[in-house]
């Protein structure tokens, strides 16, 4: 008898690539009805089903934009790239961003991909915890050299994307509710920004500027404030920390604050 990790490797070999049916064929139980190919075929179908619908599900804009034929064939293939590794289906689709960006046939589609992570930022977002903002009024305590030391920790629901292309537009006009007419966005909009967060169990889209986004990805890093303002500045002289500080902290963009040690903010 095959162990357990040979059993579910002749299995998934089977399931997945179209290995021979011969050693799966021996972990099913003898049938005078079904031939075992066939019964595979239905576990098979059932596989690629299920795992397909669940992408289509996380990623509607992207199904959209390719047609849900041709989408199909997509999650096929990265189903047998992919597998899902989890008994958890929200952990599966990961990998799909990247995917895509491999796939000499979707050259003409250069933003897919980017629209892929996008969709993939609003998956993880909407299901990660739920943290309270602090009270910005604390920070007014601290004095000079607590404030060097200063780290803000943004909320578990936040993701950054970024791309060149303007890919929240392109989400926006293929959303369901846009019923079959779809607005023509032109790639010539140029690059985006965003931090893709969530208020009142709503996933939210804050476009970034160039400065402002680096700023938070700082912070999102660990660095403290003032090393985070200094990475603002040398891509926007003109950074104005005041507001942007104001602007997420009435976003509840920051759940928690901290000192670094004296070392770490150097």
């Amino acid at each position: 008898m095959p162990s357990l990790l040979e059993a579910q490797a002749l299995l998934s070999g089977a399931l997945l690539r179209g290995d021979s049916a011969d050693g799966a064929a021996s972990l099913l139980r003898v049938s005078r009805g079904i031939a075992v190919e066939r019964r595979l075929n239905v576990y098979r179908n059932n596989v690629f089903a299920s795992l397909g619908a669940a992408l289509a599900a996380v990623y509607p804009v992207v199904a959209r934009l390719v047609g849900d034929g041709y989408f199909r064939q997509l999650a096929r293939g990265y189903v047998v790239r992919h597998p899902s590794r989890s008994g958890n289906l929200q952990e599966f689709g990961a990998h799909l961003p990247a995917y895509l960006r491999k796939q000499a046939t979707l050259v003409p589609l250069p933003y897919l991909a980017d629209v892929a992570a996008l969709e993939w930022a609003c998956h993880e977002v909407y299901d990660e915890a739920d943290e309270a903002a602090f009270d910005a009024a604390s920070l007014a305590e601290l004095d000079s050299h607590a404030q060097t030391r200063l780290r803000l920790h943004l909320q578990l629901a936040t993701r950054f994307v970024a791309s060149p292309f303007p890919v929240l537009a392109i989400w926006q006009a293929n959303q369901a509710a846009s019923g079959g007419d779809v607005a023509p966005v032109s790639l010539d909009a140029g690059a985006v920004r965003i931090l893709v967060g969530r208020r009142d169990f709503e996933v939210e889209f804050r476009v970034l500027g160039v400065a402002e986004d680096g700023f938070l990805r700082a912070l999102a890093e660990g660095r403290t404030l003032a090393t985070a303002l200094r990475t603002a500045l040398e891509n926007d002289a003109g950074f104005d920390v005041g507001t942007t500080l104001g602007r997420h902290f009435a976003l509840g963009t920051f759940r928690a604050w901290s000192l670094a040690d004296d070392e770490d903010a150097r």
